[in-house]
């Protein structure tokens, strides 16, 4: 069975190098997913109310200004929690091993003891972290708090996102701006196409397939597709 990577010294540290840079991929595919989904929602709902194509470019453009916008705040906002998360820890580790260094290592000691390392292993293990202040304080936020150590840039988060979504949000608004014939039913095609790539490209953080992935964010945009779409039509036809 072919492994999924090479395991020589230079792919090793080819391989830990670029996973230790910060990914901006999930953001991408935080933002397309959602400006798909709100965008053809919008477009749905506008054609199941029978309201006209300005309407449905009105709606379109103001959702993907403002609920963009909106998305890429947030996850700006997320982001930065958690570097200032990262940061207020690492001032408080830089605190404790400036005033009591021997109480320090020995939580180094204790956290090395609980995987299995003992005797003279445990103590060079020990000397080896804490003659770094760097590697000390790092191993002491991941082990001790949990924190990942290399995140993502709050502003390249929120851009990403925002980037995202008005590409993917205005695929089902193309065929209306280039006013195509039968612009719902292009709208709807290349909006589950976009659905379906997603999905697969979602994959490469979840253990199911590229196709499987894909075809479960394809159902998730149907259905709230679906949903608007309805939801549209009975309004319309209850408020005559």
């Amino acid at each position: 069975m072919a492994l999924e990577h090479l395991h020589t010294p230079e792919a090793i540290h080819d391989r830990l190098a670029a996973e230790n840079k910060p990914n901006y991929l999930r953001d991408w595919v935080y933002g397309g997913i959602d400006g798909a989904i709100t965008t053809f929602a919008i477009v749905a709902g506008v054609v199941g109310a029978g309201l006209s194509t300005k309407v449905i470019v009105v709606l379109g453009l103001a959702n993907l200004i403002a609920d963009g916008f909106s998305m890429a705040a947030s996850n700006y906002s997320g982001t930065k929690t958690e570097v200032d998360e990262l940061e207020r820890f690492r001032q408080i580790e830089q605190k404790h091993i400036d005033q009591n260094p021997e109480g320090e290592r020995e939580e180094i000691r204790q956290i090395y003891a609980a995987k299995g390392l003992n005797g003279q292993a445990l103590e060079d293990t020990v000397s080896a972290i804490t003659s770094n202040q760097k590697v000390w304080i790092n191993t002491m936020l991941a082990e001790e708090y949990g924190l990942a150590i290399h995140l993502r840039t709050p502003l390249m988060s929120g851009f990403s996102t925002f980037l995202a979504f008005l590409i993917f949000g205005t695929i089902p608004l193309l065929p209306y701006f280039l006013s195509y014939e039968n612009p719902f039913e292009i709208a709807l095609v290349s909006t589950m196409i976009a659905f379906f790539l997603i999905g697969a490209i979602k994959s490469k953080w979840s253990l199911a397939s590229w196709w499987r992935s894909g075809a479960e964010t394809l159902i998730i945009g149907v259905v709230a597709s679906a949903t608007a779409y309805y939801i549209g039509y009975f309004v319309s036809e209850f408020v005559g």
